[in-house]
């Protein structure tokens, strides 16, 4: 019988599911992927099937091992797209609802309604997290109104609700359970004192009946089931978000390490300890992952809405393809043009659900490659805003960044970012870093790795240094800030601060 020496690393994104065969040296030997997509009913919702996604992750799964040997994968490691959510019956398995996406905007009026100061000022201390339509708990009283408006089935226990992470799970193995850092991107969990919360639950309507059970990131999660060609039985031994998934394949398991996940929105996130102290209202307090028991690795976070997405947006504006685009922007020199992707509003630092996207700055005779370049660098600005909200809530400054995920493959971009935010930036040259963090979470839950094995490995890295002068990236970033305030009406505060904001909460130090 074949040696069981090999991880299977499952990412669920939220246009395609991709999967990695990684042996015990970190190297991928094979690898699998099936598309996955979304429809829009109406303007602002973003729905995804989720027996779809089901069939992806088995599509995935079967293409991977086309050359390879099912036999010898030791444990499987889970990476998921995150706040995405539904719900489904427990007795015959069926989703009831389909999937909403985390990029949804149906709830934005739900939450006005709900957005009294105090219930701001409640979520985000409880939660961590500002009340925002991103975030699962919104979602979860829509789909609730929708099918079980008296919550009477959710009260009893007969419907399931749970984010992607919880229904492949509850797929695989047949139980309802989450991992604990994609619970705490739900808004429903206490996240300093990682537990449901029955005061959020109560806020948003939604029975703490409905969720599922809270789980280490290294389980025990359900065994595979039904996902051939691999053995039933093989142990799923962890289970990350894909961000989180990210932060974990970097090696980046201790605080003051920070990276930028840069894909159709991006996410910038460290991890924090547990040092005391608020953390900045620009960023949001999470739980990276949980190995030992009773100790979750606090991390800040800021997530921005629109960053991949405001590249194809442009691109089908133009009628062309993205990369031909890019190229032309390159061409292009810095005019004073300035793109907000504020199309469902912004997300951090500013955390303003009424900013509308603008374009500014252009003239007749403008060239799709300058608006383009705008395009370019409001993702850079954009995640320069959010570092800076970082070092805010850390008190140090950040001098080196990670980035991975596709747009990070531009190199133009990476200069950009290195220059707006002042740092160096360690861009990992492989795609599908959210699996390969799993796989080694997987590998350290499976003891075919020790920690001190997994700083051992091998990352090399693409380095960017920023190169413009100190005056020029003042003027830039200036320039940058003016044109967000008007995308928010000149009316917001900077920073994501509001009149009624909140800190997030301490944590025990």
């Amino acid at each position: 019988m074949a040696a069981a020496d090999l991880l299977l690393a499952i990412d669920q994104g939220t246009s395609s599911t991709k999967c990695l065969l990684i042996d015990r040296a970190g190297t991928v030997v094979a690898e699998g992927a099936a598309p996955l997509g979304e429809t829009c009913p109406q303007p602002g919702h973003v729905e995804q099937d989720p027996e779809e996604i089901w069939q992806s992750l088995k599509t995935a799964v079967a293409r991977t091992f086309e050359r390879a040997d099912a036999a010898r994968v030791a444990a499987v490691g889970l990476s998921t797209q995150r706040e995405s959510i539904l719900l489904w019956d427990k007795a015959t398995g069926k989703a009831l609802s389909p999937l909403l996406s985390w990029q949804d905007q149906r709830t934005v009026e739900l939450a006005r309604r709900i957005g009294t100061g105090e219930a701001r000022r409640t979520v985000r201390r409880l939660s961590g997290l500002p009340l925002d339509p991103m975030f699962s708990a919104l979602k979860a009283a829509w789909l609730l109104d929708r099918f079980d408006p008296e919550r009477r089935r959710a009260e009893a226990g007969e419907i399931a609700l749970g984010t992607v992470d919880s229904w492949l799970l509850w797929k695989l193995g047949g139980e309802h359970v989450t991992e604990i850092g994609n619970a705490s991107r739900t808004q429903l969990l206490d996240t300093a004192r990682a537990e449901w919360s029955p005061e959020l639950c109560d806020l948003f309507r939604v029975p703490m009946a409905a969720l599922p059970r809270l789980l280490p990131s290294v389980g025990p999660f359900p065994a595979v089931r039904g996902l051939a060609p691999l053995r039933d039985g093989t142990p799923v031994t962890a289970v990350l978000g894909d961000s989180h998934a990210a932060l974990f394949g970097h090696g980046a398991f201790r605080p003051g390490s920070v990276k930028a996940t840069f894909g159709t929105g991006s996410s910038v996130m460290g991890l924090v300890g547990e040092a005391a102290g608020a953390m900045d209202p620009g960023t949001c307090l999470t739980i990276g992952w949980q190995i030992e028991p009773g100790r979750p690795a606090f991390a800040a976070e800021g997530n921005i809405r629109s960053a991949g997405s405001t590249l194809r947006w442009l691109a089908a504006i133009f009628d062309r393809p993205v990369a031909e685009l890019v190229a032309e922007a390159l061409e292009a020199p810095a005019a004073g043009i300035h793109l907000v992707p504020a199309f469902n509003g912004l997300g951090a630092p500013y955390w303003d659900d009424g900013a509308t996207a603008i374009l500014s700055g252009f003239k007749l005779g403008t060239s799709r490659g300058a608006i383009m370049r705008a395009g370019l660098e409001s993702i850079a600005h954009q995640v320069a805003d959010v570092v800076a909200s970082v070092e805010r809530t850390t008190g140090r400054r950040i001098e080196r960044l990670f980035a991975d995920g596709g747009p990070s493959g531009n190199d133009d971009l990476m200069r950009m970012q290195a220059d707006f935010a002042d740092l160096t930036v360690l861009r990992a040259p492989v795609a599908g870093l959210s699996a390969i963090g799993a796989a080694h979470l997987a590998g350290l839950s499976a003891g075919l790795w020790s920690l001190a094995d997994l700083e051992a490995l091998p990352r090399r890295r693409d380095i960017f240094e920023p190169r413009s002068s100190a005056d020029e990236r003042a003027a830039a970033r200036a320039a940058w800030a003016g044109a967000v305030a008007r995308a928010r009406g000149e009316a917001g505060t900077p920073s994501g601060l509001r009149p009624d904001a909140a800190p997030a909460p301490a944590l025990a130090g």
